[in-house]
């Protein structure tokens, strides 16, 4: 019943709902910002986007109008990188809103929260229902799992509903309720327990949040995962230096993951 569609190596995550410009003023908050900022990544090496939307006042947005028109204007500057719309609540969005979202919009490749889409407790008719309807429109999902509960719930209910040929995706996040935000290679190693549950290995991909980002990155890339990268988790390179700019990060990342892949190869 699940669409899937197999992960890129590199996907960059350039914006988030939280941070801003007093952050770091490289983040690109604009449409403008948003669309310069995924072709210089696309070049440094990233095949695919995370994309976030604000409103007029910087806020985090769901808003279809915004959404459909940076996809649009992503897919004629970069028509090669691939397009993955949030639909994180941040605390403001229901999640009638969040499917309300992926319905109106129809994206390609869109990101649910489990915990948000399907919380303990939550309707699970509805959240077959969305899944269902992804599903018929051709919409891929990939799944935003916090910790390793999650990977178990999802492989919980994977089993009855989310039966199909494609590969489930799936995307690990370090850090996000540790302490401080900061993530370590470490962290990964519940996930990857817990994801023997599932019927089938699922399609992953890391993020990772704080100053361990890059460390936590190549962890991933050696087991064998896919990884984000961006200014939604973090700013630093791994000697600490505050970088630049995303594509100085998705170069970074991009020439590990090169390096890797050629001594796989030798």
């Amino acid at each position: 019943m699940i669409h899937s569609q197999e992960l890129p190596r590199i996907m960059v995550a350039p914006t988030g709902a939280r941070r801003t410009k007093a952050d770091h003023p490289s983040l690109p908050m604009t449409a403008d910002e948003i669309v310069g900022t995924a072709a210089a990544c696309f070049a440094a090496g990233a095949d695919a986007i995370h994309a976030h939307v604000r409103d007029a006042e910087g806020g985090h947005s769901l808003d279809i109008g915004l959404y459909a028109d940076l996809v649009s204007r992503l897919r004629e500057r970069v028509p090669d990188m691939l397009v993955q719309i949030s639909t994180e609540a941040v605390g403001i969005y229901t999640p009638e809103e969040q499917i309300a979202l992926v319905r109106a919009l129809k994206p390609a490749f869109v990101s649910v929260a489990l915990r948000e889409i399907f919380p303990e407790g939550g309707d699970e008719a509805r959240a077959v229902d969305f899944y269902s309807g992804c599903k018929s429109e051709g919409i891929s999902v990939q799944h935003i799992l916090y910790d390793a509960v999650d990977v178990l719930r999802l492989a919980e209910f994977q089993a009855p509903h989310l039966t199909s040929t494609s590969r489930l995706s799936v995307i690990y996040v370090l850090g996000r309720y540790a302490v401080d935000q900061e993530s370590s290679p470490q962290d990964l190693e519940p996930f990857l327990d817990a994801a023997l549950q599932f019927s089938q290995p699922p399609d992953w991909m890391v993020c990772a949040f704080g100053r361990g980002e890059t460390d936590c990155l190549a962890a991933a890339l050696a087991a064998g995962g896919k990884v984000r990268v961006g200014f939604e988790n973090s700013f630093w390179h791994r000697d600490g230096r505050i970088a630049s700019s995303n594509a100085e990060r998705v170069a970074t990342i991009r020439e590990i993951a090169d390096r890797m892949q050629e001594g796989r190869r030798a």
